[in-house]
């Protein structure tokens, strides 16, 4: 299948991967996500305070990195293929932070389908559960967990045709 194909529930298939392009983390990043949200957690916005934390220095807001990365998986063919199929986000669930995330750090995001579940098969849609793993410039992984979404059927005028 070619990747700008349109994709429906049965072209997904468990094991399909995609990789974002990166996006290195800026301070405008953390203040405007402060600022968005009302989080100025001294960790983030403090950098005289954000010297004694784990990672010596102003730290990202981990929900800042988690939307950069839903944004990030959006920017990959795979999600554009799928993308008019795609009619709701269920689910996070499993999510880890695992690693600090500061200015300067460059992040991708990994996505990967784990599980597909047709529990109604009569229905116009079917779920997918999709791992997505955000990792840094060195590799690391910062944070990891699970999205379900429900994706679209091909209908069955369309299945028809394709016989």
């Amino acid at each position: 299948m070619k990747a700008m194909e349109k994709r429906y529930f049965e072209d997904i298939e468990v094991g399909d991967s995609a990789t974002s392009p990166g996006r290195t983390i800026t301070e405008g990043d953390i203040v405007n996500f402060a600022g968005l949200t009302g989080d100025f957690n001294l960790i983030h916005t403090d950098a005289e305070f954000a010297t004694s934390s784990i990672a010596g220095q102003r730290v990202a807001h981990g929900l800042l990195i988690l939307s950069i990365a839903s944004g990030l998986f959006t920017r990959t063919g795979y999600y554009l293929s799928m993308s008019e199929n795609l009619t709701a986000l269920m689910e996070y669930s499993n999510w880890k932070f695992k690693k600090p995330v500061v200015i300067g750090d460059t992040i991708h995001v990994v996505v990967t389908v784990s599980e597909k579940i047709d529990s109604k098969p009569e229905a116009d849609s079917g779920k997918v559960v999709m791992r997505r793993e955000v990792v840094n410039q060195r590799g690391e992984t910062v944070q990891v967990g699970d999205t379900a979404v429900l994706f679209k059927k091909r209908s069955r005028a369309e299945v028809a045709r394709q016989l």
